[in-house]
């Protein structure tokens, strides 16, 4: 069983709908290769590990939340780019990639998926207002200590967070951002939050932290935003007579 190449990227913008959302790089089929497709692995980044295991195992198309041909890097597809590029049209392989669509998408997506996780519930849109808000918030049921929520972050993500803390209080509102989500300590924080969760962290953010006493979680860009694709190449697979294949590179970053 197949479906075209067509047929699959039709059916990701539909779920995803990525043309209401105003992106850093293209959404979508962005390398096009062989029309029909029987399987597809699934992955963060469009890595050349990735693309060399899509390869060893004959899979027809990749699917992932990292692609390529971002707002402001060079448009030349030279070194590196030019290598991955000229792996995936060599083997004819397709390459789709959602950025934002997925990480807000409200039940497949990176926050959503990384809330299911952890156990958080109450989960909305920290900017009530803005129906594309990448920043969510929610609560812990029963609350939390904050060495517990480290340890949490470690058992679920298997990777051991950074935690600036704030104070001894037990954490029962968090607001969180999967990946480079860091930028949005300061608006959380504002909003009268006990913790915050994100993939990335800046010198900057560890001040903001401090002086606004809340709890900060830098938790791993890759492993708060492995489960997004992952969960969406699982709804592709009952969706659609393909097999999926979603494949973990490992990266501490």
């Amino acid at each position: 069983m197949s479906v075209s190449n067509g047929e699959l990227l039709q059916s990701l913008n539909s779920i995803l709908t990525p043309e209401n959302i105003k992106d850093y790089s293209p959404n979508g089929l962005q390398v096009e290769g062989k029309q029909k497709i029987t399987k597809l692995v699934t992955g963060v980044t469009a890595s050349q590990a990735l693309i060399d295991h899509a390869v060893a195992i004959n899979a027809d198309a990749i699917l992932v939340h990292h692609g390529y041909f971002w707002k402001g890097e060079s448009p030349c597809i030279t070194g590196m780019k030019k290598t991955r590029i000229q792996t995936l049209m060599q083997h004819d392989i397709n390459l789709y990639a959602y950025h934002l669509p997925l990480d807000i998408h409200p039940t497949l997506g990176n926050n959503a998926q990384l809330a299911k996780l952890l156990g958080i519930e109450e989960s909305e849109a920290l900017e009530p207002n803005n129906s594309h808000c990448v920043v969510m918030r929610g609560r812990f049921n029963e609350g939390i200590e904050p060495s517990k929520l480290s340890e949490l972050l470690t058992t679920k993500l298997n990777k051991t967070p950074l935690h600036e803390p704030a104070n001894t209080k037990t954490i029962e509102t968090v607001a969180w951002c999967t990946g480079g989500g860091q930028g949005y300590l300061e608006l959380a924080a504002e909003n009268g939050i006990d913790a915050y969760i994100t993939g990335e962290v800046s010198e900057q953010t560890i001040h903001i932290a401090r002086e606004m006493n809340v709890h900060f979680y830098a938790a791993g860009h890759h492993a708060t935003e492995r489960y997004g694709v992952k969960a969406l190449g699982e709804y592709i697979q009952k969706l659609l007579p393909i097999e999926t294949v979603f494949v973990d590179i490992p990266n501490p970053a």
